[in-house]
């Protein structure tokens, strides 16, 4: 057994469904779809839900109340994420043949360049239990805010900081990214959509139990 396997575990007593906490959430949980950067639904998403750790939960509770006073939601496009999902994208990046949703998403790399790049972590903090991916949702028009690029684009113009975007677009990412780390996430160079708790409750632990709400409720 690795170090890594002796980390995984499929101990979910510490985790929530995010929308028990933030009832407002909207949720597209992209790997639960064929929608995604490999185009089939990923291994270990039996329910299109979203999981966090009771500690996200809350500090992410307290992201949407302060963003709702100022007209928007939050969308959610992934939270927790099983390990053996991880390993499903891992051995999608072996297979040189499967380039079928390259267009979409990375039009501009090649598969291992995903990984070299940050884009895709062979070992995930989503797998911790306290990161998640998402974007604002205007409450006036119920459309995503343009944050210049979508979810999942990786591109340099995905980076928070590119300048390659508008200044609205910029301010944009930059709201969402204020109001984030003021609650106790932080943000990752590459991605603008990722956040994860500074201070997470399992630093050192993968989780391996299903996105699934029946399984939590079991």
């Amino acid at each position: 057994m690795t170090d890594f396997e002796k980390r995984v575990t499929m101990d979910c007593s510490d985790f929530v469904l995010l929308a028990d906490y933030v009832p407002g959430i909207v949720q597209e949980i992209r790997y639960y779809s064929t929608y995604n950067f490999i185009g089939d639904r990923i291994d270990g998403y039996e329910e299109p839900v979203a999981l966090l750790t009771k500690e996200a939960a809350r500090a992410l509770k307290m992201v949407s109340n302060e963003l709702n006073v100022q007209g928007y939601r939050l969308k959610v496009f992934d939270a927790y994420r099983p390990a053996n999902a991880v390993k499903h994208f891992v051995l999608w990046g072996i297979d040189d043949l499967d380039l079928r949703m390259k267009p979409f998403f990375y039009p501009d790399l090649e598969k291992q360049e995903l990984f070299a790049k940050g884009y895709i972590a062979k070992m995930s903090s989503h797998s911790r239990g306290s990161a998640v991916d998402l974007t604002l949702l205007d409450m006036q028009t119920g459309k995503e805010v343009d944050m210049g690029s979508p979810f999942d684009l990786f591109n340099e113009i995905s980076h928070p900081d590119s300048r390659a975007v508008t200044d609205e677009q910029y301010r944009n990412r930059m709201l969402l990214q204020k109001v984030m780390v003021r609650n106790g996430f932080k943000p990752i160079d590459c991605e603008w959509w990722h956040f994860a708790l500074a201070d997470e409750p399992f630093p050192d632990t993968y989780f391996e139990f299903p996105v699934s709400a029946a399984y939590l409720k079991r």
